[in-house]
């Protein structure tokens, strides 16, 4: 079954085709036949965050060209005909708040025309479709506005296509992409487009029950799962997200957007001069950060007050020091501060991720979203389980880490494979949508 992914949920504009084949499981295997992806960081970097109709509007700008990339990777074969002009005024009406897409997908469709010059058909347009099964987009959750722009592309190509769409949970594409080896056992792995047809990928053997970690800049949720499609959310974050609460904190620090992995470079930084210098600086007790909610008998997160306090230690810095923290001389204060910071929202993930495995009696820990690319936190987690003989989590590949289409066309491939469709004109952007 053939899958064209769509993702537009926050600042990356993401299509891509797989083709794929078996249920969830040990039979399960698939092919990317083509993948491509815009990232809008450079641009949202100079405003030190994402805002949200810039992203709307960069998607629209970016997702025809990106399609066009993804169907010339996957040298798909165009070979069925439909006549486009019965379907211009429904266009218009689906792309009305979209007009450089409709636009750009006009000419999309136009370029893929061939006009027969027999008496019948010398008048008719006749639309070339490609072979897709069905197309997956992310409904949410994210950023309303850039989720539409992918919603109702998927809807153009549907009516146009004639194929059905399924909605996907984006958070259940990150649950699925930490799943995926390579046929020789290895990561999920796309080297280059060279390459991009000749592997196939499986999913990790699991045992249930399955504990998944989700952490972004958008969620911290801990979500237990007996099956696929069956998840109940144990825990999530009571105010920022623990991304959020990354960029927030490397903005304090001075570091440019997006601030997570910087914050984590300093961090990491920090930790080598320690073990290398005996007169690297040690932690001072006002410079301790809290540890939120560690001692909570729940399974929920907070990260907000931690923000504030490193915050404060920012402000009583300053206060001695002018100018923080532009100068090179307060380099030292702003690793310590960046390494304190991670040890402490580490340590929080940890406890709550080990509290869950053992009120639950889980048996697997999947760690994903774009923040499970943080080898600090991957390898205190490793540990933990390590010692309560478990294995290590399962975590995507730093590629599928942050947003792509590949996880959407993945989680889209057994919502279809179940006949999981959604009528086109019911399809909505919802962006608080839970997995559970």
């Amino acid at each position: 079954m053939r899958i064209l992914g769509i993702e537009t949920s926050c600042d990356e504009s993401a299509v891509c085709l797989i083709d794929a084949e078996g249920s969830f499981g040990s039979d399960f295997q698939f092919k990317v036949l083509g993948n491509s992806l815009n990232s809008q960081i450079a641009i949202h970097a100079q405003y030190g965050g994402v805002f949200p109709n810039l992203a709307k509007r960069e998607h629209a700008k970016n997702l025809v060209p990106l399609l066009e990339q993804t169907l010339s990777e996957a040298g798909m074969s165009l070979d069925t005909y439909t006549d486009i002009s019965a379907y211009a005024d429904k266009l218009r009406e689906i792309l009305a708040r979209e007009p450089e897409l409709y636009t750009q997908l006009l000419d999309f469709f136009s370029k893929n025309t061939k006009r027969e010059h027999s008496n019948i058909l010398q008048n008719v347009g006749m639309l070339q479709k490609p072979e897709i099964d069905a197309i997956a987009v992310t409904v949410g959750p994210g950023l309303e506005p850039a989720l539409w722009v992918g919603i109702n592309f998927a809807r153009a190509l549907s009516l146009v296509w004639n194929i059905p769409i399924v909605a996907v949970n984006h958070m259940e594409g990150h649950f699925v992409s930490a799943l995926l080896r390579d046929d020789e056992g290895f990561r999920f792995q796309v080297s280059g487009n060279s390459e991009i047809n000749t592997k196939t990928y499986n999913l990790e053997p699991i045992t249930y029950p399955l504990l998944a970690l989700l952490i972004s800049g958008g969620h911290t949720e801990l979500v237990l799962s007996s099956k696929l499609h069956d998840y109940k959310i144990l825990g999530a974050t009571r105010d920022d997200a623990v991304g959020e609460a990354f960029d927030k904190v490397a903005r304090l620090l001075g570091l440019p957007y997006p601030g997570g992995a910087e914050l984590s470079a300093l961090a990491e930084r920090a930790r080598k001069s320690h073990e290398m210098s005996s007169q690297s600086i040690e932690m001072t007790s006002h410079w301790m950060l809290p540890r939120p909610m560690l001692h909570d008998k729940t399974l929920d997160f907070s990260f907000a007050g931690l923000k504030t306090a490193v915050l404060r230690l920012v402000e009583a810095e300053g206060s001695r020091r002018s100018d923080l923290p532009g100068r090179s001389d307060l380099l030292e204060f702003r690793m310590q501060i960046a390494r304190e910071f991670e040890d402490a929202v580490t340590e929080v993930l940890v406890a709550k991720t080990m509290k869950a495995v053992d009120e639950y009696g889980v048996q697997t820990v999947v760690v994903g979203g774009g923040v499970s690319a943080n080898g600090f936190i991957k390898s205190r987690i490793a540990e933990a389980l390590e010692k309560a003989g478990l294995p290590r989590p399962l975590v995507p590949s730093r590629e599928l880490a942050t947003d792509n289409a590949i996880m959407i066309a993945l989680a889209g491939y057994f919502r279809a494979k179940n006949r999981d469709f959604v009528n086109p004109d019911m399809l909505k952007a919802n962006g608080n949508l839970k997995l559970a």
